[in-house]
């Protein structure tokens, strides 16, 4: 994602690891995969993907490469980031987001993807970094050298599955918290990339799903998020589903849950997103 290189580290010297099948740690490079729908069922949408782990590590697999896998079933194109990990230094997964998005608009045309229908979709801790790019946006610089740059890092919309959004000791996830930031209690950082905080009227819009009994993660953080979406009037749809416990992604067991992919597709089509 950087071939000229990033505009920051992480600090991270250990060679990158992979465990438990296909999650990754001590990740030191973005590295973007591509899955593109068929021709035939396209419709033009397309998804960056952050996958969850508390930002010590990236479940690739069932939140990343798979949920990529089933969109192209709905035509729509994932895009799966596997974002350098904090370490203590926010700034860093937050320019790896947003430079993903400018990465699908610049080869919108090659890859038959509507620049107008680029969204974010993050798990637990990929939905802190899917909401912090949804909130930290740029627009891009048109007099930038840097062609990729030029384009804007503000996604259309959000989809927000168990995410953490706030920094704040009152409900937000503290260990998600140490390895992004670090253990401080600088209130200036943890205000930044508290999400909820954030929120203006050109955050995008977003659809959000969580369980009510998550023990991992507070359903307040979408909760918070949710209210602070509709006090600047951007267009959200919350569902708090009674059973599903964290990181239900796409599975199939018999509990309500189980129905948020139709849900969000019905979203996408209300949102005219997807005109099918």
């Amino acid at each position: 994602m950087w071939p000229n290189g990033a505009p920051n580290e992480n600090g991270i010297t250990k060679p990158e690891e992979t465990f438990n099948g296909t999650h990754v740690r001590n990740v030191s490079e973005a590295i973007i995969t591509v899955y593109l729908p068929p021709k035939e069922n396209n419709t033009g949408v397309a998804i960056v993907i952050c996958p969850g782990g508390g930002y010590s590590f990236e479940a690739m697999d069932y939140e990343g490469y798979d949920i990529a896998k089933w969109l192209n079933t709905l035509g729509i194109a994932g895009i799966v980031l596997k974002y350098r990990l904090p370490n203590g230094h926010p700034e860093v997964p937050l320019s790896d987001g947003k430079q993903a998005i400018r990465i699908v608009r610049e080869n919108a045309k090659a890859w038959n993807i509507n620049p107008e229908k680029v969204g974010i979709a993050g798990f637990s801790a990929g939905g802190h970094l899917a909401s912090a790019v949804g909130t930290h946006f740029d627009y891009g610089n048109k007099n930038s050298s840097n062609t990729t740059m030029q384009f804007s890092s503000r996604p259309n919309f959000m989809l927000l599955l168990y995410p953490v959004i706030s920094l704040k000791e009152e409900f937000g996830h503290m260990g998600t918290r140490i390895n992004l930031i670090g253990k401080t209690n600088d209130w200036e950082l943890v205000e930044k990339y508290s999400n909820e905080l954030q929120v203006t009227p050109e955050t995008p819009p977003a659809f959000i799903t969580v369980a009510n009994d998550d023990q991992i993660v507070a359903p307040r953080n979408s909760v918070e998020f949710y209210l602070q979406l509709k006090k600047n009037h951007v267009p959200a749809e919350l569902h708090v589903f009674a059973e599903g416990l964290h990181g239900f992604f796409l599975k199939k067991d018999n509990l309500p849950v189980r129905q948020w992919p139709n849900l969000f597709y019905d979203w996408l089509k209300a949102m005219k997103i997807v005109e099918k």
